[in-house]
């Protein structure tokens, strides 16, 4: 009994000193963007939806008074492959694409 008590609490050790282990994928992107997960479908004032978090179980808000999504700029997301002729900043539903003002 001991050394069952002793793993479970390495094993919580654990899982507190590594940043992000154990967490969701869409989680982890959701506080990569200084997010935050809310159990409302719609996020507070001055805060933006931006995807889901905890395996698409809850809502990922943004702040928007720091972070301004790639549509707010005037910018269209396109997928990395595409060559932009302007690249803008912007935050864009998907981790992999950029926000371009000229494609």
């Amino acid at each position: 009994m001991k050394l069952f008590s002793c793993l479970m609490a390495l094993l919580l050790f654990l899982l507190q000193a590594v940043p992000g282990l154990g967490l969701p994928k869409d989680t982890l992107r959701c506080l990569g963007h200084h997010g935050f997960c809310s159990r409302s479908k719609s996020c507070p004032e001055s805060f933006a939806a931006f995807g889901t978090c905890s395996w698409h179980q809850k809502t990922c808000c943004i702040d928007t008074s720091s972070f301004h999504t790639c549509q707010d700029e005037g910018g269209r997301c396109v997928p990395s492959e595409i060559k932009c002729l302007q690249e803008q900043a912007g935050l864009c539903p998907h981790r992999e694409w950029k926000c371009c003002t000229e494609v």
